[in-house]
């Protein structure tokens, strides 16, 4: 497609985006940035968090992943459900009830101040790393179908799409981002339907037809029930893994609580959470199909698969093999499903940069917005620095490789919260640093020498060994009070 109509249609797309931010951060403070004054409509909340967990590393990476896993991404998928329930009647009541704007106030009130920084710490680490890994993606992309026809390096491509996501976030923060998510996901989830149809049109096959290839290929296989302990993917590792993954990375990320904690009640907020949780099956279930549509279309006319599964969806949605519709599709959805992600990461972080860090939740007014504009422009350029880093380095699918940095990042957060709402002792907080280190660590060893000793492959239950040593940590420093 020819570059010139890319670059209208992403102008066109960022001057709605910039036009609904301009519309909604209109008289916005403090409060509206950091929880949207508590006023945010729960269905456009809920719409806007399918856009912030389905980013462009899935509409990407998932139908890519069809190529070595067929559909057992479902087995996670279904491990989710349960892990929101957790969400949805443990944790939120515990926050509205205590009233926070950042959710690791709580580990202050628990245990104390080194406890509540390490939380904050490996938020910002575990969200710097994986937004940069989603931008990344999408930057990958748009390099090979827009900038590099127009002899834009990739460094100046990464700085134009953080720049447009700081344009329309540093004023209204979560009270813009909620419509702005969901316009994205309704783009991004109407790129998915249109493009599944318009390949199967073009292989001259219905929905019974699709559906028969896919099982005759091999490649529709669900659930996996062989080799515990040497496969990564067995429904058990899957599972347990996709319930603490939700339990981490939703319900102790500050990313997609900070959107939760913006409706008007816990009533409401819990509304928005079930409603969401449920749209992630058929959603992701459309994503692994179009994964393997596209392995039957290659495989139809002769197309290479490419080594890198991630480079599937874009080789064939922009190499020509289809119409240039197609391609629009493609370049809108992707880029819907990428900034829908980053747009609210780097809000979250702005505030608990603010927050939590430089401790500014109380500050006048005038002193907060100041800070926290400065937060905005420097993590801009972490964001940028780590990017780069990414394309130096990554040489795997994102997708995998944002779920095993999870596991090493949102382990602590588990264990301090698990031991802050189920037990009643309390700890030397000065030791927790040492801890939240520790069991990172440690959980690494565990699994080099598991693979090395016992044949076992650790898969996606690393976030729970993690959260387990990090818990035992924990009990070893309490104290009776």
């Amino acid at each position: 497609m020819n570059p010139i109509w890319i670059a209208v249609i992403l102008l066109g797309y960022f001057g709605l985006l910039l036009l609904i931010s301009w519309l909604t951060s209109k008289g916005a403070d403090n409060a509206s940035f950091f929880i949207g004054n508590r006023k945010s409509p729960w269905y456009i909340v809920a719409i806007g968090m399918v856009g912030a967990s389905i980013s462009g590393v899935t509409f990407i990476s998932v139908p890519g992943w069809v190529i070595s896993s067929q559909y057992a991404y479902m087995q996670m998928i279904f491990g989710y459900l349960i892990g929101y329930q957790v969400v949805i009647w443990v944790l939120l009541p515990l926050y509205y009830k205590l009233r926070l704007t950042s959710i690791y106030g709580y580990l202050n009130q628990r245990f104390g101040y080194w406890s509540y920084k390490s939380g904050a710490f490996f938020f910002l680490l575990s969200r710097t790393i994986g937004s940069a890994a989603r931008l990344f993606l999408v930057s990958a992309v748009l390099q090979l179908t827009l900038f590099d026809a127009l002899h834009v390096p990739f460094a100046i491509n990464v700085m134009i799409t953080i720049g447009l996501i700081w344009l329309y976030t540093f004023k209204g923060g979560i009270r813009t981002i909620i419509w702005t998510d969901s316009v994205q996901a309704f783009l991004f989830v109407a790129a998915l339907i249109l493009t599944v149809v318009l390949i199967m049109k073009d292989m001259n096959i219905g929905w019974s037809g699709m559906i028969s290839q896919i099982r005759e290929a091999g490649l529709g296989k669900m659930f996996f029930w062989d080799d515990f302990a040497g496969d990564r993917k067995h429904f058990i590792k899957y599972f347990i893994g996709g319930i603490f993954i939700v339990i981490t990375m939703t319900g102790l990320d500050q990313d997609m609580m900070q959107k939760n904690l913006s409706c008007k009640t816990l009533k409401e907020s819990q509304k928005n959470m079930t409603w969401f949780s449920l749209s992630l099956v058929p959603i992701n279930l459309l994503f692994l199909t179009l994964g393997a549509l596209l392995i039957l279309f290659a495989r139809s006319r002769n197309i290479d698969i490419p080594a890198a599964s991630d480079s599937l969806f874009p080789m064939i949605a922009t190499g020509g093999y289809l119409t240039p519709f197609i391609s629009v599709i493609f370049i809108l959805g992707l880029v819907a499903a990428a900034y829908s992600s980053a747009d609210s990461a780097m809000t979250a972080l702005t505030t608990s940069i603010t927050i939590d860090i430089l401790n500014k939740e109380n500050a006048p007014e005038e002193v907060t917005r100041k800070v926290r504009y400065r937060v905005h422009i420097v993590l801009s350029l972490i964001f940028l620095l780590v990017i780069l880093l990414f394309r130096a380095l990554n040489n795997k699918s994102i997708i995998d490789t944002i779920f095993t940095i999870a596991g090493y990042t949102y382990g602590p957060l588990l264990g301090l919260f698990v031991f802050g709402m189920f037990t009643r002792y309390n700890i030397h907080d000065r030791l927790v640093p040492y801890v939240v280190v520790s069991a990172p660590i440690l959980t690494y060893l565990i699994q080099f020498f598991a693979r090395q000793w016992f044949n076992y492959t650790v898969s996606f239950e690393l976030i729970l060994i993690n959260g387990m040593l990090t818990f035992g940590f924990l009990w070893l420093i309490r104290r009776r009070s």
